[in-house]
């Protein structure tokens, strides 16, 4: 079973506008209400794949029970720790080609609800064969808590895909027990580093060997367009995209950690790892739905992504 923690889960509203009116009125055209974090974005990719998969985290008050009947109407198994105050929501603006955000910064966790779940999640991961760590952290929550939670799962043999960033990001890196794999774009890439980081293979080998990211079996990062490029131990890959027609990108970055973590859960060689969590996170941008893959085409897309081993000079 793959666990999916999502700490500040959402209920993700999406207003489907054709202009922006700018205090005014401004009258959906659609409107799509879904259980969102990008730890259920992963959840839910995980689920269409067929995997068996278990999401836990926080939730808080009425938002947080529309979130659980959602998840349940869906067949989705999950663990979640109720909390104190109310599960935020999320707003997408869709206008113009564009997407205007109003993100609310959710539920402030009280110290003793942290330590509650803390104990929570040291019983619930002994059922795990991975778990996959996903988003931001709430307030009242330390940066240093999927650092810990990391410890928690290494002394159980549970291997960990770590998705995050900013100082929760730094914290784990810094531990002196690391994640699994962990999945930066080239602007977190850079964040660590201190620097910006051409994309070309030899400045991303050049990168993927130094200090901050000793000790992490697979480092992923993704390219967009260009597909990614990956460190796993000693060897490096340069992974190659087939070009799709885009819908949304939204939710392609989490459908690209599911592929990791079924990956390293069915012990896939390293080119199958790559081409499958490149295969789902394409997958979802050719969809509207956030979290969500269309199977029908997953050999087809499969099948032309190519896996290059490249070497330093």
């Amino acid at each position: 079973m793959i666990l999916t923690v999502t700490m500040n889960p959402s209920i993700d509203i999406a207003y489907q506008i054709p202009l922006l009116v700018l205090d005014g009125v401004n009258r959906p055209e659609e409107t799509h209400k879904t259980p969102g974090g990008k730890g259920l974005n992963v959840t839910r990719v995980l689920s269409e794949f067929g995997e068996d998969v278990t999401a836990t985290g926080l939730i808080a008050g009425r938002n947080g029970d529309y979130l659980q009947e959602e998840l349940d109407k869906a067949g989705i198994r999950t663990a979640f720790f109720r909390v104190e105050g109310n599960t935020r929501n999320c707003i997408a603006v869709l206008h113009e080609g564009m997407q205007t955000e109003i993100l609310e910064a959710g539920p402030e966790i009280s110290p003793a609800d942290y330590s509650r779940f803390c104990t929570y999640f040291a019983e619930t991961v002994r059922k795990a064969d991975a778990v996959v760590f996903s988003g931001s952290l709430p307030k009242g929550i330390p940066d240093t808590c999927y650092a810990e939670m990391t410890k928690v799962c290494r002394q159980n043999g549970i291997p960990i895909i770590l998705d995050c960033s900013g100082k929760a990001l730094e914290a784990s890196l810094k531990a002196e027990v690391k994640p699994t794999a962990i999945k930066p774009n080239t602007d977190e890439l850079g964040q660590i580093l201190k620097r910006e980081v051409p994309r070309d293979p030899e400045a991303l080998m050049e990168a993927l060997s130094e200090e901050p990211f000793e000790g992490i079996g697979w480092i992923i990062v993704s390219l967009g367009g260009d597909g990614c490029f990956a460190r796993h131990g000693s060897h490096f890959y340069k992974v190659d995209i087939p070009k799709i027609h885009v819908v949304s990108p939204v939710g392609s970055g989490d459908s690209t950690v599911a592929g990791i973590a079924s990956g390293i859960v069915n012990g896939l060689s390293d080119e199958e790892l790559l081409k499958r969590a490149n295969t789902l996170g394409m997958l979802n941008a050719m969809e509207k739905e956030t979290g969500h893959v269309n199977m029908e085409h997953y050999n087809e897309l499969f099948q032309k992504i190519t896996v290059t081993e490249v070497h330093k000079k």
